[in-house]
């Protein structure tokens, strides 16, 4: 961190230094807060908010699902004196792919490449990008030659407060939402004078959003692709444990039922029948 900060400190000195006319006018050096401008869009609120909401209710699932599984190793516990070796072992078996199943579905949703890792980068991503625009736009019409993110991993060692043009960053912003929102020629006219805009530098921003949005939707396309080959995965597993679970209930029945014929064999070999009983009442009386 101390040597990439002294890296540009360095290039900056040098840069400074290199030219006589840049020395004299010196070196204009202007940082933003990613986390003030990410506080103060709307948008970006709103979907965090939403994104909240889902993270609550993965978390009442998984919890519920850990309250069952301690369930079934209660009951397991409580009626282990009453089964069989085989039903013990298909009830441990049962747990196993149950805590196997709420395992995977953590990593789904908050793995280091969950759904709340790729939702909260695909988030950030847009306004990023505006930023991204909104900085290289600043820089130009105010004469910058630096700007930095000062919640970055690249932490400046002094900044002035004169130097932060966040608010400006963030002006940007907010102009091109209120252009999604125009509806009369009226609007659009008070909102060109109110921007100072020339016709080109328009057609960069517009350039720049429309390359971001086919960025979006190739994003979303490969998580749809990594998602649908996920739950075919995890149907083939389900569809082998449910094949095996079958099997093993089949064996233990014809088990059951080959002792109960075993069981009713022997005692009719051993009860006499009735003609037996009749020659021998005979035999006494003679």
């Amino acid at each position: 961190m101390k040597t990439k900060v002294l890296l540009v400190l360095a290039a900056i000195l040098w840069l400074s230094f290199s030219n006589s006319a840049e020395a004299q006018k010196g070196i204009r050096v202007g940082y933003i807060d990613m986390d003030y401008i990410l506080e103060n869009v709307p948008e970006y609120n709103e979907a965090s908010a939403e994104l909240e909401t889902k993270v609550q209710k993965w978390k009442v699932e998984i919890e519920a699902e850990l309250k069952e599984v301690e369930q079934m190793r209660k009951d397991l516990n409580n009626e282990r004196v009453l089964l069989t070796k085989e039903l013990i072992e298909e009830r441990e078996e049962d747990i196993f792919f149950k805590e196997k199943e709420i395992l995977e579905y953590q990593q789904k949703r908050f793995g280091p490449n969950g759904d709340l890792f790729i939702q909260k980068k695909r988030l950030v991503q847009p306004v990023q990008d505006q930023v991204f625009v909104a900085v290289q736009e600043v820089a130009k019409n105010k004469n910058y030659d630096f700007i930095f993110d000062k919640s970055a991993d690249l932490v400046m060692l002094y900044s002035a407060d004169r130097h932060d043009v966040s608010d400006q960053v963030l002006l940007r912003i907010n102009r091109a939402s209120k252009r999604k929102q125009i509806n009369s020629k009226k609007e659009k006219k008070a909102l060109e004078r109110a921007e100072k805009r020339n016709s080109e530098q328009e057609r960069e921003v517009t350039d720049r959003e429309k390359a971001t949005s086919k960025k979006q939707a190739e994003r979303e396309k490969l998580l749809a692709e990594r998602k649908a080959t996920r739950d075919s995965l995890r149907a083939a597993k389900k569809k082998e444990f449910e094949e095996r679970r079958a099997k093993l209930l089949a064996a233990q029945k014809r088990k059951r039922d080959s002792i109960k014929a075993l069981k009713e064999q022997l005692e009719n070999n051993e009860a006499p029948s009735n003609d037996d009983n009749g020659e021998a009442n005979e035999n006494e009386d003679n």
